[in-house]
């Protein structure tokens, strides 16, 4: 297993780029009814998620300013989790509430604050990322 070690920061990276492109879709949903619709342009709380995802989800593909935009993305998981899903009162059951994937955001984002973006992230370009 130690010669899968020395494709971590690349691994790492393509993690980064997929979750965030995943991400980005749902803000490009909201915004621009791509790939599909989501019913509407975005107002109040749904219009502030829609320019994170998309600002949060281009940072993230580029791997600039990688730890930050994780952690805030991280926790606007979290909120819409607690707001949109658990409110139903199956806190426990993100399956039953449908809130899998924004646990799952959450989850991998907050990785991403801690460890940074990987071997292709424009911060270990930048310096501003070199561990």
């Amino acid at each position: 297993m130690s010669a899968l070690k020395s494709f971590q920061p690349v691994v790492l990276s393509v993690l980064r780029i997929v979750t965030a492109y995943l991400f980005l879709l749902h803000g490009t949903a909201k915004f621009f009814s791509f790939p599909m619709s989501m019913g509407g342009a975005p107002e109040g709380l749904m219009l502030v998620a829609g320019i994170l995802e998309i600002v949060g989800g281009i940072l993230l593909i580029l791997g600039l300013f990688t730890r930050p935009s994780a952690f805030v993305l991280s926790g606007q998981m979290a909120v819409a989790y607690f707001m949109a899903h658990a409110s139903s009162g199956n806190v426990l059951f993100p399956l039953a509430n449908q809130g899998e994937s924004a646990v799952l955001f959450c989850f991998v984002f907050l990785y991403l604050a801690v460890v940074g973006g990987g071997a292709w992230a424009l911060d270990s370009v930048f310096g501003k990322d070199k561990d």
